[in-house]
């Protein structure tokens, strides 16, 4: 099976903007991101689609296979599909621009959970919460699943809640990691249907998959990533490839 990466880039952020060329470390958040992502090895190539031609100038400068695709695009899913609708592939991974730390080998598990079980149309993954303050953050997008990895429901909220005296002491809950693997036809599908009730409530796309009756394959990693929402979040970011360097 062909398997591509797309990494959907907008300038425009409402909390962020510019955020696809911020600096890390002498290079723009993006080009971390490709670069990570050109890692993977079930991936044939990465390619990074924008709105705006400024990402695109920067992207072809380091190199990066980059597509310039429609401002009216509503989501980075519709992006994504944008980019791949006329490419000879079988599944596509939707990579987020702002994890300048996603890790190869998660893109692989991601990849390799549809070419292994060729009813599923889409995967993600999940990394069990370590700290507490994850746990609180409503930021940090919570899954739970059933006995066979497939998603349940995904929320903003603690997800399972505890009856416990202390609900947060003896749960485990399971943080995901926006990364998602489609095969093609599912994604081109999933670009075009309308946006679901609990979807707007959560404000988490993913929802509207769940909502029209399709299944998410989850699969348990042990690569965390955090993604760069702010410019807070950015220097956190930055320290820690500080110290991965030293």
């Amino acid at each position: 099976m062909k398997a591509i990466g797309v990494i959907p880039a907008r300038y425009g952020s409402k909390r962020f903007p510019g955020k696809p060329l911020a600096d890390i470390s002498g290079k723009p958040m993006i080009q971390h991101v490709w670069e990570k992502a050109s890692q993977a090895k079930t991936l044939e190539k990465v390619i990074i689609a924008t709105d705006d031609e400024r990402i695109l100038k920067k992207a072809r400068e380091f190199g990066a296979e980059a597509v310039l695709t429609s401002p009216s695009l509503s989501s980075g899913t519709e992006r994504v599909a944008e980019a791949a609708k006329d490419l000879d592939v079988d599944i596509v991974a939707n990579i987020q621009g702002d994890e300048p730390l996603i890790e190869p080998q998660a893109i692989d598990e991601a990849i390799k959970s549809l070419v292994d079980n060729p009813k599923i149309p889409m995967a993600t993954l999940a990394y069990k919460i370590a700290k507490k303050e994850e746990i609180e953050d409503p930021n940090v997008v919570k899954v739970v699943f059933d006995k066979d990895n497939f998603a349940l429901y995904f929320s903003r909220s603690l997800i399972p809640y505890s009856k416990l005296q202390d609900p947060r002491s003896r749960i485990t809950a399971y943080k995901h990691l926006g990364l998602y693997s489609y095969r093609k036809n599912f994604l081109l599908e999933f670009a075009q249907m309308k946006p679901t009730p609990l979807e707007k409530i959560e404000g988490l796309e993913q929802l509207r998959v769940l909502e029209n009756g399709y299944r998410i394959k989850v699969v348990e990693t042990e690569c965390d990533s955090i993604g760069v929402d702010t410019p807070e979040d950015l220097e956190k970011v930055k320290a820690m490839i500080k110290r991965e360097r030293k």
